[in-house]
C-alpha cells in the first residue's frame, strides 16, 4: 500500500506543478512560516528555533514553525502535502528526491536569495540547479563516516585497524570478532534499516558498484561490481554476523554496537559521560578508497503561500554566519568554511583530523548516494527486488538481475 501512495503522490505533485501557477497571494501583514524538516532531534531543533528567534528580532512580523516530519515517509508526506493544497512555504529535501523537486517546476529560483553565492562549491550545487538557476540550497553536504566504539573494541581484545590495513575485510572481522565477545551488535548501517537501501551505498561504493549508469538510463545492480558487493555483504550478515540480521535493532550510540555508519551529524547524540569513541573515514574496498555523501538542500515551494518571505528568511538561514553555525550539524557548501578551524568552532567533540580525514576530504573525493527522477518508484522497486536478499542461502546474483528486471522500464522514463 505504501508505494501506491508514494507513487501516487510523486505523480499528483507534478501534475499539479506543472498545470497552476503559484501559491496564495500575500496579505502583507504577520506571516507565518512552515518550514517542513526531517530531524526532531532537540539539538537540531534548538539551533533551528534560534536562528528564526534572531530573524524575528528584525522581521517581528515573522514566526517560523519547523515541522520535523517523519524520516522513512518524508518526501512522500511533503508531496502529498503539496498536492493537497497544503504546501510548506520551505521544504528541506533529500538528495534522493531532488531531481523530482528540480525539475518538476516545484521550487522558486535562489539565485537572488543567497549570499556570496560564488562561495559554494559548484560539486555541492550540481544536483541543486537547473538551466543554470540554483533551485535549492545544499545546505547539508555531509560525507559518512564510521564511529566506532573503542571501549566496545577494547573489551572484545580488539583494535582499530589504522591506514592500509583498514579495509572493508578488516572492518567486519573486528565487528565480528567484538559481537561475538560482548554479546552487542557488530557494524550498524544507520537508518538502512533493510528498508533504505540508498544507505547501502556506503558499502558497495567500495567495490565501484554504481545503482545505475552515469546517464541514469542502465541498471547497474546485475553488474559484477555490485554482485562481488552484495555476495561481501551477505556474507557479513549471515555468515560472519558482523552486521545485525534483519529485525535486530541496535543503536550505537547507545552502547548497542562496535561500528555505525553514519554523518557527523550523528555526533550530537554522544554523551560526554559515555564511552570511548572515534570517527573514521569509510573503509577501502577492493576498488581503493573512496567517500560517499548525502545531501540535504533548503528549497521555497511556489505553492507555498508566503514565498517572497520565505525567500528573505531562506536568505537569512543560509548567510555565511548561519551556515557556520549550522556547520556543527551539517557541513556546509561554502568553499571558506570548509577548512578545520573553522568546522572546529562548530564541532567541538571532533578532533581536527577527523574533520580533515571525513569531512573536508570526503565532500572533495566523494559521489552523492544514488538519486534519480522517480525516485520514489525506484526506491520502491528496489527495496522490493532486494527483499529477497535478506535471508541466508539467497541467490544473490539471481537477486540482483531482478531488480534490473524490475527497474529498467523505470530508468527508462
Amino acid at each position: 500500500m505504501r508505494k501506491a501512495v508514494s507513487i501516487a503522490a510523486t505523480v499528483a505533485l507534478l501534475g499539479a506543478l506543472t498545470a497552476c501557477g503559484g501559491g496564495d497571494a500575500e496579505s502583507g501583514g504577520p506571516v507565518t512560516l512552515r518550514m517542513t524538516t526531517w530531524s526532531a532531534n532537540p539539538d537540531h531543533v534548538k539551533l533551528f528555533d534560534a536562528i528564526a528567534a534572531e530573524y524575528k528580532a528584525t522581521h517581528p512580523d515573522v514566526s517560523v514553525k519547523f515541522d520535523a516530519l517523519p524520516f522513512e515517509n518524508y518526501t512522500t508526506t511533503v508531496t502529498t502535502q503539496i498536492a493537497g493544497g497544503n504546501a510548506p512555504d520551505i521544504a528541506w529535501i533529500l538528495e534522493g528526491a531532488a531531481p523530482d523537486f528540480v525539475a518538476s517546476g516545484a521550487l522558486t529560483p535562489l539565485d537572488d536569495s543567497i549570499e556570496d553565492a560564488a562561495d559554494l562549491a559548484p560539486t555541492a550545487t550540481a544536483l541543486w540547479k537547473q538551466d543554470g538557476k540554483l533551485m535549492g540550497y545544499p545546505f547539508s553536504t555531509s560525507p559518512f563516516g564510521v564511529f566506532v566504539n573503542t571501549d566496545l573494541l577494547k573489551k572484545a581484545g580488539q583494535t582499530l585497524p589504522t591506514g592500509d590495513k583498514w579495509t572493508w575485510e578488516n572492518a567486519t572481522k573486528v565487528a565480528a570478532a567484538t559481537a561475538a565477545k560482548t554479546g552487542k551488535q557488530g557494524l550498524v548501517v544507520r537508518d538502512f534499516d533493510y528498508k533504505d537501501w540508498t544507505n547501502l551505498a556506503t558499502v558497495f561504493r567500495g567495490w565501484d558498484a554504481e545503482a545505475w549508469s552515469a546517464d541514469g538510463k542502465t541498471c547497474g545492480f546485475d553488474q559484477p561490481p555490485m554482485v562481488d558487493a552484495m555476495t561481501f555483504l551477505h556474507k557479513a550478515i549471515f555468515t560472519d554476523k558482523a552486521l545485525p540480521a534483519p529485525g535486530v535493532a541496535a543503536d550505537f550510540f547507545a552502547g548497542e554496537a562496535a561500528m555505525t555508519i553514519a554523518q557527523i551529524s550523528r555526533a550530537s547524540l554522544l554523551k560526554e559521560d559515555g564511552f570511548a569513541w572515534e570517527l573514521v573515514p569509510l573503509p577501502a574496498g577492493p576498488s581503493g578508497s573512496y567517500a560517499v555523501i548525502g545531501q540535504g538542500g533548503i528549497g521555497v515551494l511556489k505553492k507555498g503561500k508566503n514565498a517572497a518571505a520565505a525567500q528573505e528568511f531562506v536568505k537569512f538561514f543560509t548567510s555565511p554566519a548561519n551556515s557556520e553555525k549550522l556547520a556543527q550539524f551539517f557541513p556546509p557548501p561554502r568553499q571558506s568554511q570548509l577548512n578545520a578551524d573553522t568546522l572546529a568552532k562548530a564541532n567541538p567533540l571532533l578532533k581536527p583530523e577527523q574533520l580533515q580525514d571525513v569531512v573536508i576530504d570526503g565532500i572533495e573525493n566523494g559521489v552523492v548516494k544514488p538519486s534519480h527522477a522517480g525516485s520514489a518508484e525506484i526506491n520502491q522497486a528496489v527495496r522490493s527486488g532486494l527483499d529477497p536478499l535478506w535471508k541466508p542461502g539467497a541467490d544473490v546474483t539471481g537477486v540482483l538481475k531482478g531488480v534490473c528486471t524490475a527497474i529498467n522500464p523505470l530508468l527508462a522514463k
